[in-house]
């Protein structure tokens, strides 16, 4: 029986009776040396835009008088839930750690949405605090509506006082919490921190529409320290030259916190490893050439479409990047190709690989580890310390070494499974372990490569878009008899939404005759979808009219088939 165990760090497991806040603010129990005062306070946050700062000591006291006020004001207590909908902020982690200190459950929600699409997540979370940023009050408020939400508070994520809006600022509340007395945190009981919720993120699973996966603060507290076991990073055994994410050094945050990446790897371990972030509200890619180099960082989490930019674009040439010397790729496999490109276009990035995860297992199930310092090119590197993974062909049995089936994983990561929706959670969670469901195969010295998709999902710019929310979605537009949607392979976003559409009779006859009438039709369905969906959901990948979609005896649609049509298919973009 072939079950792979990770072969690189040792996981000490945490304690699990503790909090996140505890974890990342109350250190004292993991490094004695966190609260010595002969040590220094060190900058934690930067805006790229404004140049606004947090070291330690005021992200840890905006947290506790941030925590202390919606307390006092907005009555939060254990297993509320709090909806954060913004963009990136250096404020975002004071917002999520004060509603953890009052035992709440954070719903994180990214600001890019439709009215429509924050409107289901809400529906799923029943949230009775919403936190927003400016921009997005109009959004969450009409999303709230949509929802059928009765009675909830909003607060405006901004470090100023005073609002035009007439809602409390994060601002006010923590001017507020400086006079009140501290609020004391309950202490979870032994065992508590592995079955308390302390995140809402959301997946589509291994299909259809988002689902709320549940993620317990021992499976963030694990994954972080499975982080930094495998890049040891506060192993002294290791020569300073040698390590990868180094404490004083500087990384970039241009990937959405509200995104499990970005959430648990890119801010939590990055502030745990004592390093400075620079926060990004929006991904811009010249603007963050600019900052590499006017904050001289060194260390990059990036997705594959960010990566090709690195190697593509002509404004690389204009910005020292020279500080850069560790990046790791993920969300989405790259090619070896890729990743010797951008060795050359960033040659002084000595550390490069990719890693591997799923919000199901709360961010990295595999990475690349600290030796070599390159990751083995295609492969989405090896298990996180304290994880055992196996392959399972499709006849149930295990695939030995070098042969491909689907990924399962089980580890302390592994997430509690989907909020109020049991039979999807025993679909995908089982006895302890989680289904991937994506095709995979070890090598012989235990290297992970992702292969293909056993499920629907497809990933455009990192972000998970399943084919039946916008089949359903096709299917309610008057022309549209039957509808198939797959991810067509692009070398910028990874793949691209691509519909094959069946027309109800009388436009079926028209477009065959009339070639304005297609042309009316293409662009009356690419509009049906990108007033309601987010851009990274638009069928970007182009419409085929077809008179049928392939489909098994049970009726499944058989995807494969139509990979195999769009290789050689002409299409007609809008």
């Amino acid at each position: 029986m072939t079950v792979y165990q990770s072969t690189v760090g040792t996981l000490v497991p945490p304690p699990d009776g503790l909090t996140i806040p505890e974890f990342m603010l109350d250190r004292s129990f993991l490094h004695p040396d966190s609260n010595d005062p002969s040590k220094p306070d060190w900058i934690c946050l930067v805006d790229d835009t404004t140049g606004r700062q947090l070291r330690f000591s005021e992200l840890r006291s905006r947290t506790g008088c941030l925590c202390a006020a919606l307390h006092e004001q907005r009555k939060i207590s254990s297993g509320d839930i709090v909806a954060l909908v913004s963009h990136n902020d250096i404020d975002y982690p004071v917002c999520v750690w004060a509603a953890h200190r009052l035992g709440a459950i954070v719903a994180p929600m990214s600001a890019g949405m439709t009215t429509d699409e924050l409107a289901y997540l809400f529906k799923l979370s029943s949230p009775s605090v919403i936190i927003v940023q400016t921009e997005s009050v109009v959004l969450a408020r009409d999303a709230a509506k949509r929802a059928g939400l009765g009675e909830y508070h909003l607060v405006i994520m901004d470090a100023n006082t005073v609002s035009d809006l007439g809602y409390p600022t994060t601002g006010s509340l923590i001017a507020r919490g400086k006079s009140l007395a501290p609020f004391v945190q309950p202490p979870l009981h032994p065992g508590e921190g592995k079955t308390k919720i302390a995140f809402l993120s959301f997946s589509s699973g291994t299909t259809g529409l988002p689902k709320a996966v549940c993620i317990s603060h021992y499976n963030v507290i694990s994954n972080v320290l499975q982080v930094e076991a495998l890049n040891h990073v506060y192993d002294p055994e290791v020569k300073w030259a040698d390590k990868r994410y180094r404490p004083g050094g500087v990384c970039s945050a241009v990937l959405p916190m509200a995104h499990i990446y970005g959430l648990v790897v890119n801010l939590h371990f990055i502030i745990y490893s004592r390093m400075t972030l620079v926060v990004t509200a929006k991904f811009n890619f010249e603007k963050m050439l600019q900052n590499i180099s006017r904050f001289r960082i060194t260390n990059l989490f990036i997705v594959p479409p960010q990566a090709l930019l690195m190697c593509k674009h002509p404004a690389v040439q204009n910005y020292d990047l020279t500080s850069v010397h560790a990046c790791m790729i993920a969300a989405a496999p790259i090619s070896a190709e890729l990743t010797q490109s951008f060795l050359r276009a960033l040659p002084s990035c000595i550390h490069l690989g990719q890693g591997y995860g799923m919000t199901e297992t709360c961010a990295a199930a595999s990475m690349y580890p600290i030796s070599p310092k390159v990751g083995v090119l295609g492969s989405g590197g090896k298990l996180m310390p304290g994880t055992v993974a196996k392959v399972v062909k499709s006849d149930g049995t295990l695939a030995p070494t070098g042969e491909r089936g689907e990924l399962y994983i089980k580890g302390p990561q592994v997430t509690l499974g989907y909020y109020n929706n049991p039979a999807a959670t025993n679909e995908t969670f089982i006895d302890g372990w989680i289904r991937t469901g994506d095709e995979t195969y070890f090598d012989a010295d235990g290297n992970l490569f992702i292969v293909d998709r056993v499920k629907e999902l497809m990933k455009v710019k990192g972000h998970q878009v399943a084919p039946a929310e916008l089949e359903g979605h096709l299917l309610g537009h008057k022309d549209v008899a039957d509808v198939a949607v797959i991810g067509l392979p692009d070398d910028f976003a990874g793949e691209l939404p691509l519909a094959f559409i069946v027309l109800k009779p009388q436009p079926a006859s028209e477009v065959k005759s009339d070639a304005q009438a297609q042309k009316r039709i293409r662009e009356s369905l690419f509009k049906h979808v990108s007033t309601s969906k987010s851009s990274y959901k638009w069928l970007t990948g182009g419409i085929q009219f077809v008179e049928s979609i392939p489909k098994s005896a049970s009726g499944k649609i058989l995807r494969r088939v139509l990979r195999e049509q769009a290789v050689n298919m002409p299409r007609s973009k809008l």
